[in-house]
């Protein structure tokens, strides 16, 4: 397959050049990965931090691919007659016979994106985040490098890390800068506003700031915009999204993707980061993640009051609560109502939990699709996905599995 041109930073000044290529020669750090898989695929990718997307094809035919532990780059590949091909895109790896994968059109209207390793393309798979791929003498190896591991601490002490939580948060900030206009999105939330503050702190500049706004009631947030822009005293730019901004962008917005993707900042973002393009910006950084990296969205204290539940002596579970409050007369009052439907989400296990108001398995999956369609679909197969990745973190709170679980669907896929 043809050299691909796009280069990736590594994170690691060794590998810091490494490309996307069809490897023909052994120089500088594509040299360096060689070595590393040959002492092991799976130790290679894991030495390396930071964002990359690394792939490899050496002059006997073996073939290696890995992307970062958050899949800011990602990685799709296909067989093809006994040979590995592999692009940043899915559609790049698609011809005229490819089929669309019934699967990944069931996984969309479940996730409203087609995680990893599927595709929308039968045949075609995306590399999961923190994942490496060993192609060799006909076989290929898709496996994990890493798997998140938590260090929870008792009774730490809340000066010493708001110190370390301030300093990273910095120190993340400043490594993202390229040395042109330092630049952020602002929506007014407590993430886009505090990487608002840290950049200008990490550059010493004044920084640039850019918020969407919409003309419709209870949906702008520009004051909150305004008024942290106010607070870190940035360069503040706004611009309002328009009916007919979405409806002339949203075509170009979409072919952007290679594959269905039921993001709804996707149009915003475009008109946020063109408005930023035009002001002569070249990298803009935002708060996207803040809640999955740090605990912060309120989703996660609901789920620990469900697992009190776990303490009620079965006994009082099984023979007194939920068939007291599964009767018709609890549900004819609001307090044993909502106690009845608390009982009912805290029975579920995690992470079949956060399914359980699914919108496509709360209508009905026959109520939606075609019988012809169904039978080419297992409708399982999303939420044993979400098991597996569930289950593979271990020795830690139901928060941080919580917090790797969205490392993973959240933010990966």
């Amino acid at each position: 397959m043809p050299e691909m041109q796009s280069s990736l930073s590594l994170g690691s000044p060794r590998f810091s050049d490494a490309r996307l290529v069809n490897l023909a020669s052994k120089q500088g750090p594509l040299a360096a990965w060689q070595d590393a898989i040959t002492r092991g695929a799976a130790h290679a990718a894991a030495g390396v931090t930071g964002e990359f997307a690394v792939g490899l094809r050496d002059p006997h035919g073996r073939t290696f691919m890995a992307v970062d532990r958050f899949s800011i780059h990602s990685l799709c590949y296909r067989v093809v007659n006994g040979q590995m091909r592999f692009a940043v895109r899915a559609d790049d790896l698609a011809d005229a016979a490819t089929e669309i994968d019934p699967q990944a059109i069931f996984d969309y209207l479940y996730f409203h994106v087609i995680p990893s390793p599927r595709t929308i393309y039968k045949g075609i798979y995306r590399l999961p985040a923190a994942h490496y791929a060993l192609f060799e003498d006909g076989e290929l190896t898709v496996a994990p490098y890493w798997l998140p591991t938590f260090e929870e601490q008792h009774n730490p002490s809340f000066d010493a890390l708001r110190d370390e939580f301030r300093q990273l948060l910095k120190d993340s900030v400043a490594a993202q800068l390229d040395g042109s206009k330092p630049a952020c999105f602002l929506s007014g939330g407590t993430d886009s506003s505090t990487v608002a503050g840290m950049v200008a702190l990490a550059s010493g500049k004044v920084a640039a700031s850019y918020s969407i706004g919409f003309d419709a009631q209870g949906y702008d947030e520009m004051e909150y915009a305004r008024l942290a822009a106010g607070h870190f005293k940035t360069e503040h730019h706004e611009y309002y999204v328009t009916p007919d901004d979405l409806v002339r962008s949203i075509a170009d917005v979409a072919a952007s993707f290679d594959q269905p993707f039921g993001n709804s900042s996707a149009l915003p973002s475009y008109y946020c980061a063109k408005m930023a393009l035009d002001d002569g910006v070249t990298k803009i950084l935002a708060g996207d993640g803040g809640d999955e990296l740090f605990g912060g969205n309120s989703r996660y204290a609901k789920q620990k009051m469900f697992d009190w539940y776990e303490h009620v002596p079965g006994l009082i579970q099984k023979e007194l609560l939920e068939p007291l409050l599964a009767t018709r007369a609890a549900g004819a009052f609001a307090l044993t109502r909502k106690a009845g439907s608390y009982v009912e989400q805290a029975r579920v296990p995690m992470p079949d939990r956060l399914q359980m108001y699914n919108l496509i398995t709360r209508l009905g999956v026959a109520e939606v699709l075609t019988p012809q369609l169904l039978a080419q679909v297992d409708i399982r197969a999303p939420l044993q996905l979400q098991q597996q990745v569930w289950h593979g973190v271990q020795g830690c709170s139901h928060l941080n599995k919580g917090l790797a679980f969205d490392w993973r669907f959240t933010l990966a896929e």
